[in-house]
């Protein structure tokens, strides 16, 4: 379908120009809405459940490996690395390659 661009457009505001006042009375009249909204906004975040949130029964199967003697724990990210990352000492404290 061609559109003329150069054509006067309408907008809404052009048509709520051209309604009288008793009109629009009518129409506002015939709809029946208040404006107050008589939900609770509490209820209604309480009632949606979010996928995969209850993880009450669930138990962690991680093991936990203490430091070993060829690693160290950078001073700046605080991440362990294997000796062969180590990039300085500042003092006593090992900083990484990454952070280097």
């Amino acid at each position: 379908m061609a559109t003329d661009y150069d054509a006067p457009r309408r907008t809404d505001s052009d048509e709520l120009g051209a309604d009288s006042l008793e009109e629009l009375k009518a129409r506002r009249g015939g709809e029946g809405t208040t404006g107050v909204v008589d939900e609770d906004e509490t209820a209604t975040a309480e009632s949606y459940e979010l996928p995969g949130a209850d993880l009450s029964g669930e138990e962690l199967s991680v093991s936990v490996v203490p430091i070993q003697n060829n690693e160290f724990t950078c001073s700046s990210c605080f991440l362990v690395h294997h000796r062969s990352r180590l990039a300085r000492m500042d003092g006593n404290l090992p900083v990484c390659q990454d952070c280097a």
